[in-house]
């Protein structure tokens, strides 16, 4: 009998990293559209606005602002919601394809454990990020994503690193649910139908896996952009020590830190709107982010296949 081909489990991380590396200006852009308070009368800021401004004021350099916290996400999250969707597809296939509904409930599932081990990570990436849009003395000033995690823990204690877990697990689940499982339901469906009008049938190639990453990006973009937003929101909240607890308020936006609350206090003030505020920035962003990780992921399968063939 053939032995299934298998994959080092970190090749998922570095795929991850290595796409985080190439869209980082986007993603440091996307979540400061989503935390930049709103002034009444005054039009938002571009998504070239935001560039350009943040180029101006501190450098081409500053584009890579939280990088470190980027890679440890990417070490993290991705490592575990790619890694266990694969697990969980290759036990599911051991009868044959699994149903898509299969796929999808193993995809939701490996992005909420996604969604736990990546929080801390994801705490740093948007106060990293968003940090230079604050006043001077609500700044974290995190040098890189260790000492960050270390501040972290200090200031806040260890209930610090799972600020905001809830909405980021949602979000994991839905990133999850539509990215990585639009990605292999695109892919099959090119792979098994010939394209209407023009009869062009996909192979599995870099082609086929742009087509079907790009596709998977829209969809990821526009199911996540509403916890997106709640996260970067909740994420970036200002913690200050009092004498018998730690109170987290959003200095950007709602004076809140409860999620239902900032909810609220965001639909009260800016409409259902806000919830796919910096959409554009966001597809920007996670469409070259997919593609990049689909095609890293492929590439570097397709490099272990011909290093170590399955027997």
């Amino acid at each position: 009998m053939t032995k299934k081909q298998t994959y080092p489990f970190w090749s998922l991380g570095v795929a991850g990293s290595m796409a985080a590396s190439c869209t980082h200006p986007l993603d440091l852009t996307k979540v400061r559209m989503q935390t930049i308070p709103s002034v009444p009368g005054q039009k938002r800021p571009s998504t070239g606005s935001v560039l350009r401004m943040t180029v101006a004021e501190q450098g081409f350099r500053s584009l890579y602002t939280g990088l470190t916290a980027s890679l440890l996400r990417q070490m993290s999250y991705s490592l575990v919601r790619l890694g266990s969707y694969e697990e969980m597809k290759s036990r599911l296939s051991n009868d044959g394809p699994p149903s898509s509904g299969k796929l999808l409930l193993a995809a939701m599932a490996a992005g909420g454990l996604g969604g736990v081990a990546g929080n801390p990570a994801d705490i740093l990436l948007v106060r990293m990020t968003s940090d230079s849009i604050r006043p001077p003395e609500k700044r974290y000033n995190y040098s890189n994503a260790l000492t960050g995690l270390v501040q972290l823990v200090r200031s806040e204690g260890v209930r610090g690193l799972f600020r905001g877990l809830g909405t980021n697990t949602v979000r994991a689940v839905l990133m999850n649910g539509s990215q990585v499982w639009s990605y292999d339901f695109f892919k099959s469906w090119f792979l098994r139908h010939q394209l209407p009008v023009v009869n062009y049938q996909f192979r599995d190639n870099l082609g086929l896996h742009m087509v079907a990453s790009t596709l998977a990006g829209t969809v990821a973009t526009t199911v996540c952009s509403p916890a997106d937003v709640m996260r970067s929101r909740l994420m970036s909240a200002v913690c200050v020590s009092f004498p018998i607890a730690v109170r987290c308020v959003d200095s950007l936006q709602s004076g809140k830190s409860n999620p239902i609350e900032v909810l609220k206090t965001s639909l009260r003030d800016e409409g259902p709107r806000f919830l796919f505020k910096g959409w554009t920035p966001a597809f920007i962003r996670l469409g070259p982010n997919t593609i990049f990780m689909f095609v890293f992921l492929e590439q570097l399968k397709n490099g272990w296949r011909n290093l170590f063939p399955a027997e």
